[in-house]
């Protein structure tokens, strides 16, 4: 037998005691405050990591994460056993109360939040989404005392940990209540929330934490166990196929119980696996040698080895050719399976589709009789292994045991975006925790993009407490079909009409203090009107005596606003059109006469003070009847008007959430999309973040600012 495994079966030897209570069939002998776990002379400490999107990955997107994990399985350190563990768990009611469904507020907007908690209530108790999965690896090791283990726990959970960074994996260390409540959470199934353990508390009255975790009763019968009023039973993997799909974990996981599946591995040093198998190969050849030898002195000369022999030297060839040359390791393994049910009827028919699954990929499920209590204490996530039923594997073969399934995304105080179509369990996201909250919403006409879009700004409005001290967030929409003025007023939002024959007019050159973020303010404006001026004009129609011209007159227009501190009459277009003719060039009068009709004429619209209230917190500009010559100026000033309130929002602790449907419009022209790319990259420092809605995906990709911003 290989050297190692001698060892290890040797050091996992312990002297059998009859459990006198309920407490003792818990085999943890002492704990520390830092996740180390103690029984015999044996040390656990666990990791909990999350889950990465392998079951819709591509096909070289699988490869390579099949390839990463691979190597994680063949770094794991050979003075040690690793279990890796799948954890299916109800869901906490209270705590899904408490993190997801929306407080009322005592205003107007109660009773569709009632309805609202109504809808993500239902799709939790609806379906399978009720079970949450964790997975958890437990490495264990065999140490004179606890500062030996700690300095290797630290060494070999550090590798870990990076190797399953690689895999885009995040994972965290356990501590002692973290690793006491998965345990509480599986004995005591449906008293999740009733877990209280302090354990400085316990210390101090000398109470055993065992009692915070333990079952009422347990009972081990032949081939199940009785654990309270729950009924359970271990399952191991008896026989393996010959060829395993890497979906086969996933669907025992999928079962809607509460189960744990766990994984042991022993890894085997490299030099001691292969002097294993040249042995095993030596033998072979003795065999193939001894029969040809006795048919040559039956004079047989042209006998052909038996397809047994032949098959048990290819094999070993096989093996020893792995182990040197393709960089695989040669392990120990174990599958081990428990799951609960509410009667014993119902544990059969569970067991039997666990069984099935199995069958279905030619492996075999078989229940451990009279090892139940054994076989319990191996598949929770405590680093103990008692049931002796190895498999020898390499680590290809091993990798096929596939843990990953489909990443969730559960983010605190996120908003609902639909259910997960791998594990069926809610997409609650916030935009806010991601690396960027800017977002585009993409898709073919009719396939829904406003009404994602209508759904987002729902879950904003109804639940948003982003901002400091509780304060609400902004929503903002620019919308050229008017299609969201049922919803804006609807959550008590304001809608401004705007268009060459309404009475509402935005002042093109508003300025809030702060415009520019602490730099020269005038710079920013002066782009802006250059942007508008060339919208204007025509693009590309603006040679460089008349940027300058326009720049200067900026400059002047806002002169004596700036020194007055922002205060009384805010400058506009008409003042602006004013200021070109009074320079002294030929060509300041041709940009005066060519926004003329914007300034003086019958589409000044943009030339006026403001006059309308942007102060509402739901706040939508309907653009629909602007017309063709005044929708880019439009959209455009729109933009510079929601930029000062973003300014305004900043200082007062907020943050903004801006919606531009068909934001393609913008892209048609070099200076709006330059001013909507430099909004883009900013508004994160403001407190806000943009969302774009657009059918024409090519039209975003023609562009350089739109692909970069994409």
């Amino acid at each position: 037998m290989i050297k190692t495994l001698q060892n290890t079966l040797k050091q996992d030897k312990e002297q059998f005691t009859v459990p006198r209570s309920v407490q003792d069939t818990i085999p943890i002998r002492r704990i520390w405050p830092d996740g180390i776990f103690q029984f015999g002379s044996k040390f656990s400490k666990c990791i909990r990591f999350s889950d990465i999107n392998y079951a819709i990955a591509s096909k070289e997107d699988k490869t390579a994460m099949f390839l990463n994990y691979s190597e994680l399985l063949n770094a794991l350190d050979t003075g040690s056993t690793t279990k890796i563990t799948i954890n299916n768990k109800r869901l906490n009611r209270q705590n899904f109360e408490e993190t997801i469904l929306l407080p009322p507020r005592g205003d107007f907007l109660d009773g569709y939040r009632a309805e609202y908690n109504a809808m993500l209530t239902d799709k939790v108790t609806d379906s399978s989404n009720s079970v949450v999965q964790e997975r958890y690896i437990t490495v264990s090791t065999h140490k004179k005392n606890v500062d030996e283990a700690r300095t290797f726990f630290d060494r070999v959970i550090g590798d870990v940990t990076s190797r399953l960074n690689k895999l885009d994996s995040h994972s965290e260390e356990l501590d002692a209540i973290e690793r006491l409540r998965i345990l509480h959470d599986f004995y005591r199934v449906g008293e999740e929330t009733e877990f209280h353990f302090n354990l400085k508390d316990s210390m101090r009255k000398g109470a055993s934490y065992k009692d915070a975790i333990c079952p009422d009763s347990m009972e081990f019968k032949k081939d199940h166990f009785v654990m309270g009023d729950r009924f359970g039973r271990v399952l191991f993997l008896k026989e393996y196929a010959s060829y395993i799909k890497d979906s086969m974990i996933n669907e025992l996981t999928e079962l809607n119980r509460t189960l744990m599946l766990s994984i042991d591995v022993i890894p085997v040093p490299t030099d001691e696996a292969v002097r294993e198998m040249q042995n095993r190969l030596l033998g072979v050849e003795t065999n193939v040698t001894n029969w040809q030898r006795r048919q040559n002195s039956n004079n047989n000369f042209s006998a052909v080895v038996p397809y047994d022999l032949e098959q048990q030297r290819k094999e070993t060839r096989e093996m020893l050719d792995d182990l040197t040359t393709r960089d695989q390791r040669m392990m120990f393994a174990v599958v081990t399976l428990v799951h609960l049910a509410d009667s014993k009827d119902e544990l059969d028919s569970d067991t039997e589709t666990l069984q099935s699954i199995a069958r279905k990929h030619l492996c075999q499920l078989s229940t451990l009789n009279w090892q139940q209590a054994e076989g319990l204490v191996t598949a929770l996530p405590l680093g103990l292994r008692r049931i002796d039923a190895l498999r020898t594997l390499t680590t290809e073969a091993l990798a096929v045991l596939m843990p990953f399934k489909a990443q969730e995304i559960r983010h605190q105080g996120g908003v609902y975006y639909g259910q997960n179509t791998i594990s069926k369990n809610l997409i609650l996201a916030n935009r806010w925790e991601l690396l960027n909250a800017n977002g585009f919403v993409l898709g073919v006409s009719g396939s829904g993009k406003s009404f994602t879009a209508k759904r987002e700004m729902v879950g904003l409005a109804l639940a948003a407490e982003n901002g400091d001290d509780g304060v609400p967030d902004d929503i903002i929409v620019i919308d050229p079909e008017s299609e969201y003025r049922p919803l804006i007023e609807g959550l008590g939002g304001e809608v401004i009409e705007v268009s060459a024959t309404s009475p509402n007019h935005i002042n093109a050159m508003d300025m809030e203090q702060g415009y520019g973020d602490g730099e020269n303010p005038v710079v920013l404006k002066s782009e802006f009107l250059l942007s508008l001026c060339e919208q204007l004009m025509g693009s590309g129609k603006l040679s460089a005596k008349e940027k300058s011209i326009i720049d200067r007159c900026a400059a002047q227009c806002y002169r004596e606003y700036i020194r007055r501190g922002y205060t009384g009459a805010v400058p506009t277009l008409q003042d602006f059109h004013a200021e070109l003719l009074r320079q002294p060039e030929p060509e300041a009068r041709d940009v005066a006469l060519a926004i003329e009709l914007f300034t003086e004429g019958s589409l000044n619209t943009f030339a006026k003070p403001t006059n309308v209230d942007t102060n509402s917190r739901i706040l939508c500009y309907d653009i629909r009847d602007l017309g063709r010559q005044l929708l880019p100026v439009g959209m455009l000033v729109v933009l510079d008007s929601i930029f000062n309130r973003i300014i305004r929002n900043r200082q007062q602790g907020r943050n903004t959430w801006i919606y531009i449907d068909e934001i393609y419009l913008l892209f048609q022209h070099e200076y709006s999309a330059n001013f909507l790319f430099t909004l883009w990259k900013r508004v994160r420092k403001y407190r806000a973040c943009c969302t774009g809605i657009t059918q024409n995906v090519d039209d975003l990709l023609q562009s350089h600012t739109a692909r970069t911003m994409l």
